[in-house]
């Protein structure tokens, strides 16, 4: 699985609560419409899974 141009050229991020210490992250990437990028923060070569916005928020919302 190879990822687009697109999203390699992406700006990712990683939540602010996330420690500098390498553990289980992921990072979205923002400015894709309709959809959010999400990747493992170890492995940024990686297959990229691409979520709708609503499963997005819902996925946030399950967190808080």
């Amino acid at each position: 699985m190879e990822t687009s141009p697109a999203l390699m050229n992406s700006q990712w991020r990683k939540s602010s609560y996330s420690g500098s210490t390498g553990g289980e992250c992921v990072e979205v990437a923002d400015g894709c419409p309709a959809t959010v990028p999400v990747r493992d923060s170890k492995n940024p070569a990686g297959p990229v899974l691409l979520l709708g916005v609503e499963a997005w928020q819902a996925f946030v919302e399950g967190l808080r």
